[in-house]
């Protein structure tokens, strides 16, 4: 059975990132409907699968990572405006048996991604 899974590690601290939000989107087109939202546990990772069995559907996705509100709220934010607010990864899902893990390795300045396992 497929399923898309995802975590968010803060690279800076080296410890999951606990509280982030997490906007999931099917891209179609020029738009995007959201088919889920979920917010990172104290492993940094989500309690579920954001998609999984019948809800897998082959297309263009995109998750949206609510950084800025986690580093704001673990103190790495300076103040003003932030570098790193609101972090989109867009990714294609082919294979709907497959699992799908796209994780987010997050700090104050960079940020990093792959197709975890």
């Amino acid at each position: 059975m497929g399923r898309l899974t995802t975590h968010v590690l803060d690279t800076a601290t080296g410890r999951p990132a606990a509280g982030v939000r997490i906007t999931l989107y099917r891209l179609s087109g020029a738009g995007r409907d959201r088919i889920g939202d979920a917010t990172t546990n104290v492993d940094g990772r989500t309690d579920g699968p954001l998609l999984e069995g019948a809800s897998m559907a082959e297309g263009s996705y995109e998750l949206v990572f609510a950084a800025g509100d986690y580093l704001r709220g673990t103190g790495q934010a300076g103040s003003g405006v932030l570098f790193l607010d609101e972090i989109p990864i867009r990714f294609g899902i082919s294979d709907v048996s497959g699992h799908y893990h796209v994780p987010l390795l997050l700090a104050p300045y960079g940020y990093s991604t792959y197709r975890g396992s």
